[in-house]
């Protein structure tokens, strides 16, 4: 008796633990997607309302989703940073697509953003947040990296520092080189830091 106890409230204790590496930071349910997994694709419109699927513009060597904002001051310190790795990486084969998935920041605000910060990459808008759960992303900026093959390769940050001038770990672009010349990535995630992703209630 005292044994089928013990199980019973180790099974409780493995089913709790279970349960809380499953939630995000906020506690909602994802599972996210997994290094080597592939991306299902998906229909998002841009900022002008026209839709597009990830096949229509994923690059072809790789493609980058970050997940970006208007209102976080993170990912405002990216700005110039994230369009530099389009510019950077596009004749290269490889597209920077930005994804902006907070329910508070509607379409044409997010459109008036990029055009006063210049950014010229894509930009789709994920209402109801449903690509942000599929993915598990959590934060502005985060940065998925999915190869040629449309696997994912490196998931996280996209480099160590904030300020630009204290950056010492370039790990998004080090992952880009790494698959453009058809080497493995070393460091496949790196702990994406910024603002929460305002979901929809």
């Amino acid at each position: 008796m005292r044994r089928n106890y013990a199980l019973a409230l180790l099974l409780l204790a493995l089913s709790f633990i279970a349960v809380v590496a499953w939630q995000g930071g906020d506690g909602a349910m994802r599972a996210g997607i997994k290094i080597g997994e592939s991306m299902p694709d998906f229909r998002l419109p841009d900022l002008d309302g026209k839709e597009h699927s990830l096949s229509s513009l994923r690059g072809k060597n790789g493609t980058v989703l970050i997940f970006i904002s208007t209102q976080c001051p993170v990912s405002n310190a990216y700005n110039a940073r994230m369009e530099k790795l389009a510019e950077d990486y596009g004749a290269r084969g490889i597209a920077v697509i930005g994804i902006n998935a907070n329910a508070t920041e509607p379409v044409d605000v997010v459109k008036r953003h990029a055009a006063e910060h210049n950014l010229k990459f894509t930009i789709l808008k994920d209402h109801g947040n449903k690509l942000a759960d599929r993915l598990g992303a959590q934060v502005t900026p985060e940065a998925f990296l999915f190869d040629a093959s449309g696997k994912l390769v490196y998931h996280g940050r996209i480099d160590n520092s904030r300020d630009e001038s204290q950056v010492q770990s370039q790990d998004l672009r080090d992952a880009i080189e790494a698959i453009l010349a058809g080497r493995q990535v070393a460091k496949t995630e790196a702990r994406a830091f910024g603002c929460t992703i305002k979901r929809a209630s």
